[in-house]
């Protein structure tokens, strides 16, 4: 393992969790140690304590310049496998896919005070010396990030077991079009997204409503996936669908699931976003 590898592991979820992409994570990590080993020559007292300082700074300049915003296309986070989180603290640190749908509401600032706080417990005076702003200036950004995620709540982490049963009953309902008990499994303002990245054709980018996501999951079935295998998998810390076409990985769908409902369904199928599930 070199250098760069043995940072990246550790700084990883500091820029994941900012950006949201596997790739720019990796890209920043790479920029800064190589940044930091061309002077690394100079007395640091806390290494990696600098390194995450360059990571979360820099993550914030990226995710200001790629300016994504939730009124154009569907777009939606890349998604990580955390399957062996309980052994791996790294992926510990990973935040809930359905809170990392929700932190693109958030400016970067924001969500990197949010992040700071909630995923790593770091306190105000920390995020103030990562930040290089004022103790009062992190409480005031923390504030307006809860603010603005008042509405929406982090979905409980379930037991393996549990989601695995769920969710192959799930699928057997869809497979035999027992719209009924389909129905029964989800919420009342259940929501479909899909993010197709602009390179594979999705059906529709949001789909609201119990009917309306019944329909589509028996049409997604019907006309694509009943040619395809499955697995159930964890990623991001929620359950998941796995599906495949020829033993390529086609289409994740990670599952929001509260009082035995199914609340969110997010559906990656853009290619890129699915090439380094299991690569990291």
């Amino acid at each position: 393992m070199n250098v760069i590898d043995g940072y990246q592991q550790k700084l990883f979820p500091y820029a994941y969790n900012i950006l949201g992409s596997v790739d720019d994570a990796k890209d920043v990590i790479q920029e800064v140690v190589i940044k930091y080993m061309a002077v690394a020559n100079r007395e640091i007292d806390n290494e990696l304590g600098y390194l995450v300082r360059s990571v979360v700074n820099q993550s914030i300049n990226v995710k200001k310049r790629n300016a994504r915003t939730l009124t154009g296309a569907m777009w939606l986070p890349e998604p990580v496998d955390t399957q062996r989180a309980d052994t791996n603290i790294e992926r510990r640190e990973i935040i809930s896919y359905s809170m990392m749908v929700l932190l693109e509401y958030l400016n970067p600032k924001e969500r990197a005070v949010f992040i700071l706080k909630e995923a790593f417990d770091y306190s105000h005076e920390d995020i103030a010396s990562v930040l290089s702003i004022t103790v009062e200036n992190s409480r005031k950004l923390l504030s307006r990030a809860k603010s603005g995620l008042k509405n929406n709540n982090n979905p409980p982490r379930l037991a393996m077991d549990i989601t695995s049963s769920y969710l192959l009953e799930y699928v057997e309902f869809i497979k035999n079009g027992d719209t009924g008990s389909l129905e029964r499994k989800l919420s009342e303002e259940v929501s479909f997204m899909a993010d197709g990245g602009g390179k594979v054709k999705i059906v529709r980018e949001l789909t609201i409503g119990v009917q309306a996501v019944t329909d589509l999951l028996l049409y997604l079935y019907q006309t694509y996936q009943h040619s395809f295998t499955f697995k159930v998998h964890t990623i991001n810390h929620q359950p998941a669908i796995l599906y495949y076409k020829n033993n390529s990985l086609t289409n994740c769908q990670v599952f929001d699931i509260a009082d035995g409902k199914i609340k969110n369904v997010y559906s990656i199928v853009d290619p890129e976003k699915l090439k380094n599930l299991f690569n990291f």
